[in-house]
């Protein structure tokens, strides 16, 4: 069974003798291959430029420039170096054999050739070709469908940014980098204000459009370095790569105005949202990511306690 349709195949056929085109033509032409002839080589490079051939079929000897230099050019060229070539020549002289797969021909007719020889050739080399084609297009769905995979594995299927497991991975490399290099690096716990209040009053639905809402601000104000994602339910955190407390400070109070400053629309309604957030940086002592989360929260809980909708750093 073949794996193509010799009518949707286009052959490329180099010869500096027209009569030996036109063998060869006819015995392509019979199986129902599409044909294009040229009679020198740099014919030929502009041929397979233009009209991108399945195979080419190409003369050893020819004047000006020959196969081999040919077949060269041809490989080289990374868009076309998956064309399979097959030399065919009257020389059997086993330099020209040697020279002609050095270039990176796939096969080597000599003349005079029997036509079932050349079509089975040619049908073999088409068939693994249309083979590692298919190989390549399965392997590239292959490597797609595992990252689609572990992009769901890591992310937040209602907001799409990165979920709990991807975050405790990341920080426990931040951890690393900054032991390495000593930098500074900082954590956000953000957690919406009032946040069963809005279940309660509006439905779920609503509740996770101000997840969404607050996520869209959130986002709008963290650099591509910085790694965002949810803890669970309405809590989040960011982690401030190469970023001092001061400076997560700064950044946390302007992602709590914000939100502050806007509202959610739902029917007609303006509903407030605002977060309370706690931050906290690595200090030399950490060794692992819980204890700057831990202090994180207890500067969440002061801030809840001190009346919501405000920024708490706590790096005791």
């Amino acid at each position: 069974m073949t794996l193509f349709n010799p009518e949707d195949c286009l052959i490329l056929v180099v010869d500096d003798v027209k009569l030996n085109l036109q063998v060869v033509a006819n015995i392509l032409d019979k199986v129902g291959y599409e044909i294009t002839l040229v009679s020198n080589g740099y014919q030929a490079l502009e041929r397979v430029q233009s009209a991108r051939p399945d195979l080419i079929l190409l003369d050893l000897m020819m004047p000006e420039i020959n196969g081999l230099e040919v077949c060269e050019k041809i490989q080289s060229n990374p868009e076309l170096a998956d064309i399979p070539i097959i030399f065919v020549s009257a020389s059997q002289e086993q330099e020209h054999l040697l020279k002609a797969f050095e270039k990176g021909a796939v096969d080597y007719v000599t003349k005079p050739f029997h036509a079932a020889e050349l079509l089975a050739r040619v049908r073999m080399h088409l068939e693994l070709k249309y083979s590692r084609q298919k190989l390549k297009k399965l392997l590239q769905e292959q490597v797609a469908l595992v990252e689609e995979l572990e992009r769901l594995a890591n992310t937040d299927t209602l907001t799409g940014i990165w979920n709990r497991r991807y975050l405790l991975m990341t920080a426990e490399q931040e951890i690393k980098r900054s032991q390495r290099y000593n930098f500074s690096f900082t954590v956000l716990l953000i957690d919406i204000d009032h946040f069963k209040k809005v279940n309660d009053s509006y439905g779920h639905n609503i509740g996770d459009e101000a997840i969404i809402f607050m996520t869209k601000i959130v986002l709008n104000h963290l650099r591509q370095v910085d790694c965002f994602g949810r803890f669970g339910g309405e809590e989040f955190v960011v982690l401030l790569s190469e970023t001092d407390l001061e400076e997560g400070v700064i950044v946390a109070e302007r992602i709590r105005e914000n939100i502050n400053n806007q509202h959610l629309i739902f029917e007609d309604k303006q509903i407030a949202i605002t977060v309370s957030i706690g931050v906290a940086s690595y200090n030399f002592a950490d060794q692992s990511i819980d204890a700057i989360i831990q202090r994180a929260d207890q500067a969440l809980y002061q801030a809840k306690n001190q009346g919501r909708n405000r920024v708490i750093a706590n790096n005791s």
